[in-house]
């Protein structure tokens, strides 16, 4: 349950630190303004990725986000645009990997619940019938006391395995969704580039 509450917490925090840098990036025309505007809000992947994106630019072509009229000829080769890409495709995969942290643990705790619930219940079964073979009785009243106490395993190791299943396919959506916002985010971020006349 600490999980499932953290993640959840992690996952809204990130869609208002999204809808806030989007917001932000709105307001502005042009890519060296919003630098200057998103660098000003709380960190987030948005803005690193961001960040990550123009300074790599910017150490391939040193004052191109200052010019006002850029240089004529003086775009990136395909190489140094390959480069940008994948500058931009680790930076994504990071923030995707670090948001993944504990998805993994809750696929863990859900696939082996219901096994340890049932160790438990078989344990408490064999509890019980040695009990009846000490006490020499085997009616159903000696008997079912000692049946129902083992299910109660049965019952916690599903009673965490369920919602554990559930918040973690809810969560690897929703992290394929943010990985696929990030990307298109990046590529955006690219054809930004490429219309304002950097690339």
């Amino acid at each position: 349950w600490f999980i499932i509450g953290l993640k959840w917490w992690q996952f809204r925090r990130l869609r208002w630190q999204g809808d806030r840098f989007f917001a932000e990036l709105e307001r502005t025309t042009r890519l060296k303004d919003a630098y200057h505007a998103v660098m000003k809000l709380p960190p987030s992947p948005y803005n690193r990725i961001f960040r990550e994106g123009l300074n790599f630019f910017s150490e391939l072509r040193p004052g191109a986000l200052r010019q006002e009229v850029q240089v004529a000829g003086a775009t990136l080769s395909m190489t140094q645009l390959e480069a940008l890409k994948m500058v931009l495709g680790k930076e994504v995969a990071a923030e995707r990997d670090l948001m993944a942290r504990f998805i993994s643990w809750l696929a863990t705790i859900g696939s082996v619940s219901p096994l340890l619930g049932l160790l438990g219940t078989v344990l408490g079964v064999m509890d019980a019938f040695i009990g009846i073979a000490s006490k020499g009785s085997g009616n159903i009243s000696a008997v079912a006391p000692g049946v129902a106490e083992a299910l109660v395993t049965t019952v916690a190791g599903l009673g965490a395995a369920i919602p554990a299943v559930i918040a973690y396919n809810l969560f690897v959506n929703r992290l394929g969704l943010f990985a696929g916002e990030l990307e298109g985010f990046a590529n955006e971020m690219i054809g930004t580039m490429a219309r304002e006349g950097l690339l």
